[in-house]
C-alpha cells in the first residue's frame, strides 16, 4: 500500500483537503491516515472553535475528552523545528501533554507560535481554506463549544 498524501474532510460546511507531511511525522500521518480510512472520524463533529485560534475535531464522543489513536494508546510526539504554526491552515494533533497523541487534530485559524514544539504539525490545507474561514466563523458558547453543528461527514485519506 502506498503512502496516503492527502487527507480529504467532507464537512457540512465544505470540503477540505489536507496535504500530509509523511516526511516530518510519519507515525502521526499514519495514526490519522488509518482513522480516517476505517471511517472513524465519519459523522464526528468539531467540538471545539475559538475564533482567530483554532478549530478542534477527532473526538468520537464530541467533548474533547475522548478518542484514541489507531494502536490504542497514546503515541509520542514529532514535533520538528523545520515546522511552525506561522498562520492558519496548519494541522497538528491535540494533546494533554508530550506524548499523549490520540486522534482529536486542530486546524489554525492564524498564527499560533506558542504552539510550536507542544503540538506535532503533520499537514496543511491545500484546498478549502475557505470552508476552514467559515467554520473559524461559527458562533460558540462561553466554552467555545460551536451553537451550530460542524460536521465531519466523511473524511478519508488516498
Amino acid at each position: 500500500m502506498s503512502t496516503a498524501k492527502h487527507l480529504f474532510l467532507e464537512t457540512n460546511l465544505g470540503q477540505i483537503t489536507i496535504e500530509l507531511y509523511f516526511n516530518h511525522a510519519p507515525k502521526t500521518c499514519k495514526n490519522i491516515t488509518l482513522l480516517a480510512n476505517r471511517g472513524y472520524y465519519n459523522g464526528t463533529i468539531s467540538h471545539r472553535i475559538i475564533s482567530d485560534f483554532m478549530i478542534q475535531m477527532g473526538d468520537p464522543t464530541g467533548t474533547g475528552r475522548g478518542g484514541e489513536s489507531a494502536w490504542g494508546r497514546p503515541f509520542e510526539d514529532e514535533c520538528t523545528p523545520q515546522l511552525k504554526h506561522t498562520g492558519a491552515g496548519i494541522v497538528s494533533m491535540a494533546n494533554s501533554g508530550p506524548n499523549t497523541n490520540g486522534s482529536q487534530f486542530f486546524i489554525t485559524l492564524a498564527p499560533t507560535k506558542h504552539l510550536d514544539g507542544k503540538h506535532t504539525i503533520f499537514g496543511r490545507v491545500s484546498d478549502g481554506l475557505s470552508v476552514v474561514r467559515k467554520i473559524g466563523l461559527v458562533e460558540t458558547d462561553a466554552s467555545d463549544y460551536p451553537t451550530q453543528e460542524v460536521k465531519l461527514v466523511r473524511v478519508w485519506a488516498e
